[in-house]
């Protein structure tokens, strides 16, 4: 394949500024419009029709207008979250990457938007894109798609091959995302990821990171008997299940929140990650929580304790009827607990780990329930893999800064499906922050994140396409 140049062919830097304008100009929010008004919300039962509308109504006439073939994907586990699959096809020499998203969304929470924001009409407002979906991830994938679609009319080609996969089942868990991507492994195969989702450091740090922490939820629950008893006539004689629980979680974590079940930690950040981690400074902006620096494992500070080690969380604990306490001792307290891991744990010892850890202290009446919503696995691209190291070099060439390279980033994604299902490296490169609001009131997207995103991925694939090629991998000139 040969690159059309000339004249009327515009240069990286107008392309770029193209993007600038297709924010400034009105294009985002015009074309987000229609997507933010479709009620994708995932966990809803009926939710199908609307899936199948932001799938066959705004992605497919997008694609196929770019060139693309498409065709849906039916998902094997449940029926009402398909999938699109696009393939554009240039020259097989060339590299090939798959640009993923996802288009449904949580629930929309209609009345509890502030200023009588309506969550399914897109507003601007004080430098602020709002709507549900802007943020996760209808306003992420969109930013993609158009930046492609800059580049595409720029050149008339692309000089590389995409693959694009958008599902409507990632706020369910990406319930059968992984048996789909078996099923099509092979159509689905690519050089590298290139996806957008979750926030960045910070509204003002442009980030890559290359994969995620992984999660273990579970229950664990004390329940000693049937029914409450009187605690003038019972207190003193029976044992309380929320003081039990209480004892058993203060295993788990000193007082300071480090990890006490050594089977919960790598032991030790390897030297490239903690080296990319080092290098990264958290933002602190007027809305955002104070830190606590003595939190979490000793000597690890910022981003090294969120993206480079693991947390245990206690979501929620209950036991009696808090909203309305009786003079009884309960006859159970449950706690819903959280592993976030990284890379070096084994997934598969988290629950037993935590079995052995508490029988050995006398807590064999404690009962672990996992639950299987809240599993993820741990993955992690290299920082010095060559696709990430390309990435870096274009996305400051663009800006005329370092963005921050993230070895993963604190939160889940079914980044394995791609990692280690269909296999290859993973970047993401995320157009949201971390106040976004995302699953909840008055979820957003940042102006000038979104101006920034456009110019990133605009350039990035310009550079892909102009790019000498080694063993599918761009290779800087």
């Amino acid at each position: 394949m040969t690159v059309k140049v000339g004249v009327d062919i515009p240069s990286r830097e107008e392309a770029v500024s193209a993007a600038l304008s297709y924010v400034r100009d009105g294009g985002f929010v015009a074309e987000m419009a229609p997507r933010i008004a479709i009620r994708s919300e995932s966990p809803r039962e009926d939710s199908l029709a609307d899936n199948l509308r932001y799938l066959n109504e705004e992605m497919r006439p997008l694609l196929e207008g770019m060139g693309f073939s498409c065709r849906l994907f039916e998902n094997p586990k449940e029926a009402r979250l398909p999938a699109l699959f696009a393939e554009r096809v240039e020259d097989g020499a060339r590299p090939t990457i798959l640009i993923y998203g996802h288009g449904d969304v949580l629930w929309g929470m209609s009345g509890d938007w502030k200023d009588g924001r309506d969550p399914w009409v897109i507003a601007e407002a004080d430098g602020k894109i709002y709507g549900r979906g802007t943020a996760d991830n209808k306003g992420q994938h969109t930013i993609n798609l158009a930046a492609l679609r800059l580049v595409l009319r720029a050149k008339s080609s692309l000089g590389f091959n995409v693959k694009v996969l958008i599902e409507t089942g990632e706020e369910t868990g990406s319930l059968g995302l992984a048996e789909m991507a078996a099923a099509h492994r092979d159509l689905l195969k690519a050089d590298c990821l290139i996806a957008s989702d979750g926030p960045r450091v910070g509204p003002n740090t442009p980030t890559v990171f290359l994969g995620g922490r992984g999660s273990v939820g579970f229950n664990l629950t004390c329940r000693p008997r049937i029914g409450a008893h009187h605690s003038g006539n019972w207190g003193g004689l029976l044992s309380n299940p929320a003081i039990r629980l209480s004892h058993a979680l203060s295993t788990i974590t000193d007082e300071n929140g480090r990890i006490l079940i050594p089977e919960w930690t790598p032991g030790e950040i390897p030297g490239p990650v903690l080296a990319a981690l080092k290098k990264i400074k958290l933002e602190k902006n007027p809305a955002d929580p104070e830190i606590d620096d003595s939190w979490g494992e000793p000597g690890l500070k910022g981003a090294e304790q969120v993206y480079g080690w693991c947390n245990f969380e206690i979501l929620a604990f209950i036991a009696g009827r808090p909203e309305a306490p009786v003079n009884a001792v309960p006859d159970i307290a449950r706690a819903v607990c959280q592993l976030r891991y990284v890379v070096g744990v084994s997934p598969e010892r988290v629950l037993p780990a935590l079995r052995e850890h508490l029988d050995a202290r006398g807590f064999r009446d404690m009962v672990i329930e996992e639950i299987p919503e809240d599993f993820y696995l741990a993955t992690r691209t290299e920082p010095d893999n060559p696709w990430t190291q390309f990435t870096m070099q274009s996305l400051e060439k663009t800006l005329g800064r370092e963005p921050a390279l993230q070895p993963n980033f604190g939160g889940s994604l079914p980044n394995e499906v791609f990692s280690d299902v269909i296999g290859m490296p993973t970047v993401w490169i995320p157009h949201s922050y971390p106040n976004c609001s995302q699953h909840a009131p008055d979820e957003h997207m940042l102006v000038s994140v979104v101006e920034e995103g456009m110019q990133m991925m605009t350039g990035l694939f310009w550079d892909i396409g102009e790019a000498e090629v080694a063993s599918g991998t761009p290779i800087n000139s």
